[in-house]
């Protein structure tokens, strides 16, 4: 595969962090720009973090002397440096919007994890393994924005990735119905460690803002279709949602009840999910894992503590299958908010963009 030279737009905050480490000694993409605020612009990024490197692993050496340059003023400076970037900005969302947009008509690619575009018609909001073909409309999108390179896709919000990837390979064989779905989700999902999120120690809260909505429409862009210009969400199965934050650090854990069109057996519900694949593991992308959804016979499993880095953390754990007494099954689901979720899920998608041609 061709060697691409990329940039992080947002490198300081945590999943511009988690950026930075994935994409250490990547096979295929090369860290050669960082930028980040006006604050950090002009210095290293060793200085520009200063004390706030959030996660366990270290900064790595070979960008940590990389001068930071500033996301919005040098635009065009760092788009001719790069052949696409990754977007992990603290922006307001129509901030974010233009920004990305920007960066797009200067002809640079942009595999956003913000939520900013991922109802934007033409862009593409992608889970790898289950609708890569999105990315086609890709070209309807260039049209829009008169470039030839430029365009702008997404990942879906981080909590989709524990209970959707479960759900797509039974929607396909069997027909949901409707879904009601609780998320527990980890603080660094907020960018927060326990250091600064202390009221979250020995607590629940039970509203994260937005999260709901993404929850309940988000699916339906994933399951959705490609009509002219335009990704059309699908109308059904029908969504519920409730989201609590609680006092986890990383791997989003989801309580899913499923109704279904043609109700499987459980046997049936597990062999989906043990045989599941998608074009990531097709194709042998760097960042895939070989075994998409992992299901654990025990019943006090899947655990974020315990089994979030299945798979370098890009994998999906389920567990605890039983028959309910309203809906027809329930299930627990896992999957590691800031890898597979957020920074790992771009970098997949990024792959799968590179592998099909994308930024060339």
């Amino acid at each position: 595969m061709k060697q691409y030279n990329v940039g992080i737009i947002g490198a300081t905050g945590m999943v511009g962090q988690r950026f930075a480490l994935l994409l250490d000694k990547h096979p295929w993409f090369n860290v050669t720009t960082l930028a980040a605020s006006p604050r950090s612009a002009g210095k290293t990024y060793k200085e520009a973090v200063g004390g706030r490197w959030l996660l366990d692993s270290p900064m790595p050496e070979s960008m940590a002397d990389i001068v930071v340059m500033d996301a919005t003023a040098d635009i065009e400076k760092i788009a001719s440096q790069v052949d696409f970037v990754f977007c992990a900005v603290d922006m307001k969302k129509d901030e974010i919007r233009a920004l990305e947009e920007a960066y797009a008509k200067h002809e640079c690619p942009v595999v956003s994890n913000n939520s900013a575009h991922r109802f934007t018609p033409d862009v593409p909001m992608v889970v790898p393994e289950i609708n890569p073909q999105h990315i086609e409309i890709i070209k309807a999108q260039r049209q829009r924005l008169g470039t030839k390179k430029g365009f702008v896709a997404v990942k879906s919000n981080c909590s989709l990735q524990s209970y959707v990837p479960a759900l797509h390979p039974l929607k396909d064989e069997f027909g949901i119905d409707r879904v009601l779905v609780c998320t527990y989700q980890a603080i660094s999902g907020a960018g927060k460690t326990f250091d600064t999120m202390p009221e979250i120690v020995d607590n629940v809260i039970p509203f994260i803002g937005g999260e709901e909505e993404k929850s309940e429409q988000e699916p339906l862009k994933l399951w959705g279709t490609i009509e002219g210009d335009k990704i059309v969400s699908a109308t059904e199965p029908l969504f519920t949602a409730q989201c609590f934050r609680v006092p986890v650090s990383d791997g989003h854990t989801a309580a899913v009840f499923v109704k279904f069109k043609n109700k499987p057996t459980k046997e049936q519900m597990i062999k989906a999910w043990k045989e599941f694949s998608g074009a990531p593991q097709e194709l042998e992308l760097p960042s895939a894992p070989k075994q998409f959804i992992h299901y654990f016979e025990e019943d006090n499993r899947p655990q974020a503590k315990l089994d979030r880095m299945t798979e370098n953390g890009m994998a999906v754990c389920v567990g605890r299958l039983r028959e309910d007494n309203q809906y027809d099954y329930k299930f627990a689901c896992l999957s590691h908010n800031t890898l597979r979720g957020a920074a790992g899920g771009a970098v997949l998608l990024a792959e799968l963009l590179a592998a099909k041609g994308y930024f060339d």
